[in-house]
């Protein structure tokens, strides 16, 4: 697997402030972790993506800063549209949804950037949204996002006809959303093929802590996703937050100190009738009866261990980048870090670059180490 860290941890939405994170943290990041090359997961909000699909020259600078920081491009973050570090994202994150014109079009110019600007040879991906929040949705809004894919993976053949190069999209199933699991992506792929989507170039990012949260098992999605001739496109290596025991006083205490208010944090309890859901954080702790144990949509450092009572799913992380791993196809996944929460996470001493490093130094140890004999 390809492995790089996504740039969404740094704020920037324009040229000038993607160029200075590359050099301010991309590069030192590189050197701190001893590589020497290092790929990044770009995020690259949309008007920029615009500017840059439609100007060479800017993405000449792009491409220039890239390689005088020893860095390597083959994935893109399209996920958030813009304004990722605004005081409050929470749903807006979702906005626009694929049943929008805006959506389709960012994802295109995304496309073409990254086509231009990919090693030679190597094929690239993007992460999209799962569709939209999973309301408002309605009947009209997937017939226009069913569209919307079929032309996307038409477009996309267009551009490798053209210059070459391969790029495909990749739908992150999220806790919440319309394609809330895996099994939703899975779901709504395979009935759409026969409606114009074309699998070799729409697949799926699979979030690592997005799939510990479902409480989903990372052998059984991966075959899913196999058995249904979808590809996987890329992996976020990425961990939740665990607590075994959500009604223990200090276990609450110590979620209290996640609740804040700029991104989304969901939270789903395993209970013997199934599986509770919350939309936030603050909403489990006034609503979830704790019952069983407490998964939360919060990206937790890699190589971080929290106080007891609470745990990361780094193992679910681990299990399912050894699922992917047996695919025959496995060498051409992207694996991105995606640690986005540094600038909300109670406690954080570390900076990014030194904290960046460690989580790819984890990574690269306890992800794509190969196992030991025997």
């Amino acid at each position: 697997m390809l492995l790089s860290y996504c740039t969404n941890v740094h704020p920037a939405e324009d040229l000038e402030g993607v160029v200075r994170q590359l050099r301010e943290y991309a590069g030192p990041i590189r050197r701190a972790a001893g590589l020497d090359a290092l790929g990044v997961g770009l995020w690259i909000p949309a008007g920029l993506a615009r500017r840059l699909a439609a100007g060479a020259e800017d993405r000449e600078v792009l491409r220039g800063v890239l390689e005088a920081e020893g860095l390597v491009l083959h994935t893109v973050n399209a996920f958030p549209y813009g304004g990722f570090h605004d005081d409050v994202v929470k749903h807006a994150v979702y906005r626009p949804t694929w049943a929008e014109r805006a959506r389709l079009d960012y994802t295109l110019d995304c496309a073409e950037v990254l086509a231009a600007l990919l090693p030679e040879g190597a094929d690239g991906s993007i992460s999209t949204v799962p569709l939209a929040w999973r309301e408002p949705w309605t009947e009209e809004d997937d017939d226009a996002a069913t569209a919307a894919f079929a032309e996307l993976g038409a477009r996309l053949r267009q551009l490798r006809e053209r210059t070459g190069r391969t790029v495909r999209v990749a739908v992150e199933p999220e806790p919440g959303c319309v394609l809330d699991t895996v099994s939703d992506v899975v779901g709504w792929l395979g009935a759409r093929v026969d409606r114009g989507i074309d699998p070799g170039f729409v697949g799926l990012c699979v979030d690592a802590c997005h799939l510990a949260v479902s409480f989903a098992d990372p052998a059984d999605a991966v075959a899913e996703i196999d058995a249904a001739g979808l590809r996987i496109v890329k992996v976020q290596a990425s961990a939740a937050l665990h607590v075994g025991d959500p009604r223990d006083p200090e276990a609450r205490a110590a979620l209290e100190r996640f609740v804040e208010p700029r991104y989304l944090h969901q939270v789903r309890e395993s209970g013997e009738s199934g599986v509770l859901a919350a939309d936030d954080l603050d909403a489990a702790l006034a609503g979830l009866p704790g019952e069983g144990p407490w998964r939360v949509h919060f990206h937790i450092p890699l190589h971080h261990v929290p106080a007891q009572p609470l745990e990361t799913t780094a193992g679910v992380l681990r299990r399912t980048v050894a699922e992917v791993a047996r695919l025959s196809y496995a060498r051409d996944v992207h694996l991105d870090v995606e640690t986005y929460t540094w600038s909300v996470l109670p406690g954080a001493a570390v900076g990014i670059v030194d904290g960046v490093a460690a989580e790819l130094g984890w990574a690269r140890s306890h992800l794509l180490a190969p196992a030991p004999a025997g």
